[in-house]
């Protein structure tokens, strides 16, 4: 089982031990995407929707999920995050259909990567709109979620052929 650096010496599972590891700078930056339709989109833009400000909520709720990302993915550490930028931008998708892009770019300085935690501001990010506008339509399409690109750390950089 060495290969493998989440299990022990008897095959379950462990939190991989990153004491020994440099602190460097490190950063993820994540997507995800919405698809909705015109009449959501609508009410989104023109913050007619009954719920509130649907971007100003998912957007705080991105955040939240990136600092207790740890809480809900068993094997992350508990990392102190230095930065959380969570940006949005629209697209036609079609006669009938708008897709909110949701880019999530988390920072640290440490001993360990972001990458879960971009991921799980992006899905949150989604996933809160889908729970503020599915009133007005539960068809909506949540994805794909996908890491663009994270810097730092003993794997160096990643950067994704989009």
């Amino acid at each position: 089982m060495a290969e493998f650096t989440h299990f022990n010496e008897e095959g379950r599972a462990k939190m991989v031990d990153v004491s020994d590891k440099p602190e460097t700078a490190r950063t993820a930056l994540a997507q995800s995407s919405i698809t909705v339709s015109t009449e959501i989109y609508e009410k989104i833009t023109n913050h007619e929707m009954k719920k509130g400000d649907v971007l100003a909520v998912a957007q705080v709720a991105a955040v939240m999920a990136a600092k207790k990302t740890w809480d809900i993915i068993p094997m992350c550490h508990p990392i102190p995050l230095t930065g959380i930028n969570i940006s949005f931008s629209w697209e036609q998708a079609g006669q009938e259909q708008y897709t909110l892009h949701i880019a999530a770019l988390v920072k640290t300085k440490g001993s360990t990567g972001v990458e879960m935690e971009a991921l799980t501001a992006a899905s949150v990010c989604a996933l809160t709109v889908y729970d503020m506008c599915k009133a007005v339509d539960k068809g909506m399409v949540i994805g794909p979620t996908f890491l663009v690109e994270k810097t730092g750390g003993k794997n160096g950089d990643f950067r994704r052929n989009i």
